[in-house]
C-alpha cells in the first residue's frame, strides 16, 4: 500500500496561476511536483500568483490544492529591494500560518522565495521537512550570495532539525542531512538496449534546452562548424527556443552552415526522444547547471554527451569513462573531442552512458520521493 503523508506544504517561486478553473505553473515543476501531491492526502501550495517573465505553463494533475499568497519579489534592484522590505512581514505571515498547517514541509530552492522559507523554517525544529535544491551544489563554484546563505542554512544540521536536504551529483564530506537525488524523465518502459552506433558516418549532435546565453547555443554552432573544417563531417539538430533565436539563424544563414545544421524550436518530447535514439552525441556547452536534463536524457539512449563540467557534470560522466569533458572555448573543445574521438572505444563509452542513465528513471525517482515523505530515503548512487 502506498503511504501517504496527511498535510504537505510546497514553497516554491515558480507561480501558481489560477486559469480555466485549474493551477498552472511551469511544466517541468508541475511534472515533478505532481508526483509528490499523489502521496499527500491534502495539498497546499506557498508561492507568487504572478511572475514577470513568460514561462511554460501546464496544469497540476491534483485538483484539490490550495494556496498562500505572497507577492512576487525580488532583490535585484534598490526598488526591488525596497518594494521586497514592505512586503517581507506578509511573506513572513503567510510562511508561518502554512508552516503552522503542514505535517511535511517542501522547499524549492534556490530562489528569493526559498531563502526567506530557509529562515522560517527555523521555528518548526520538529516538523518533517525535505528541500529540493535544484541549482548546483558543488561548493567550490562562484555562486550569488542569496544561494550560498541558502547552502549554508540547510546543511547546518543545528539549526535545521527533520530536514532531507536533495541534491544533484554526490559530494564526499556533506553533512548527514544531504542526499543525492537524482532527477529523471523516461519510465522503466521506455528503457532500450544498447545498440552500437556507426561513428565512420557523419557524427549527429543533438542540443536540446533553451536558447539563451548560459546554455551557449551559438558555441555549440561554433563547435559543428569547425568540426567540420578540420574533417570531421558533423550535424546538429537544434530544439528549443529563446530570445537567441534570431542572432542564431542569422550566423547559420552567413555562414552557409544549412546543411549541417537544423534548428527545430521547441518540439514535443516524442520527437526529441526520437532524435536522441538515432544520434551519436548530445551536446550541453551550458556556464551552469542545476540539473542537466539534456545531458541524462541523450544518454538513457546511447548519446555521448559532449559538456563542460559544471556542476554534477564530471560525476554524471564518470569522469571522463561516460563522456568527453571539454573546456567552454572553442578551439579547446574541438581538439579534446578530436582527441577522444580518434583515440577511445565510442561503443563502449556509448554503452556505459547508457546503463548509467538507465538506472535513474522517473519510477524509480517517483519511489524515492514517497520514501523521502515517509522519512526512509537513503541516497542510492
Amino acid at each position: 500500500m502506498n503511504y501517504k503523508t496527511n498535510k504537505l506544504l510546497v514553497i516554491a517561486l515558480a507561480p501558481t496561476i489560477l486559469k480555466e478553473g485549474k493551477y498552472w505553473s511551469y511544466a517541468p515543476y508541475v511534472n515533478e511536483m505532481d508526483v509528490w501531491f499523489k502521496y499527500a492526502k491534502e495539498q497546499r501550495i506557498l508561492a507568487p500568483f504572478s511572475y514577470p517573465e513568460d514561462v511554460l505553463l501546464k496544469s497540476f494533475s491534483t485538483e484539490k490544492i490550495e494556496r498562500y499568497y505572497i507577492p512576487f519579489f525580488a532583490f535585484n534592484s534598490i526598488f526591488n529591494i525596497l518594494k521586497a522590505l514592505v512586503c517581507m512581514p506578509l511573506i513572513v505571515f503567510q510562511m508561518i500560518r502554512a508552516m503552522a498547517w503542514a505535517d511535511h514541509i517542501h522547499l524549492r530552492c534556490p530562489a528569493n522565495v526559498s531563502l526567506i522559507a530557509c529562515f522560517v523554517q527555523l521555528l518548526f525544529p520538529f516538523k518533517q521537512k525535505s528541500t529540493k535544491y535544484a541549482g548546483n551544489w558543488d561548493p567550490n563554484s562562484n555562486q550569488p550570495i542569496g544561494y550560498r546563505l541558502q547552502q549554508a542554512i540547510l546543511r547546518n544540521t543545528v539549526l535545521t532539525r527533520n530536514m532531507k536536504v536533495l541534491v544533484y551529483g554526490d559530494w564526499p564530506g556533506e553533512t548527514s542531512n544531504v542526499y543525492s537525488f537524482i532527477s529523471a524523465t523516461y519510465r522503466d518502459k521506455e528503457r532500450v538496449p544498447f545498440s552500437p552506433k556507426d561513428y565512420t558516418k557523419p557524427l549527429v549532435f543533438v542540443f536540446a534546452g533553451m536558447l539563451v546565453p548560459g546554455k551557449r547555443p551559438l558555441l555549440t554552432i561554433q563547435f559543428i562548424e569547425r568540426l567540420n573544417q578540420q574533417g570531421i563531417p558533423a550535424r546538429l539538430e537544434l530544439f528549443g527556443n529563446g530570445p537567441l533565436r534570431l542572432e542564431l539563424e542569422t550566423y547559420i544563414e552567413q555562414k552557409k552552415l544549412e546543411s549541417c545544421v537544423t534548428m527545430h524550436g521547441n518540439q514535443d518530447k516524442t520527437v526529441v526522444k526520437a532524435a536522441l535514439q538515432t544520434a551519436h552525441f548530445n551536446i550541453l556547452l551550458s556556464k551552469s547547471e542545476g540539473w542537466p536534463k539534456a545531458v541524462a536524457e541523450g544518454m538513457f539512449f546511447g548519446c555521448i554527451p559532449v559538456s563542460t563540467a559544471v556542476s554534477c557534470v564530471h560525476w554524471m560522466m564518470g569522469y571522463g569513462e561516460r563522456g568527453i569533458l571539454v573546456e567552454p572555448e572553442l578551439e579547446s573543445a574541438v581538439a579534446e573531442f578530436a582527441k577522444v574521438f580518434k583515440s577511445q572505444n565510442l561503443d563502449l563509452m556509448a554503452q556505459k552512458a547508457m546503463e548509467w542513465s538507465q538506472a535513474y528513471t522517473f519510477d524509480r525517482l517517483e519511489n524515492d520521493i514517497q520514501e523521502v515523505l515517509k522519512g526512509g530515503f537513503t541516497s542510492r548512487v
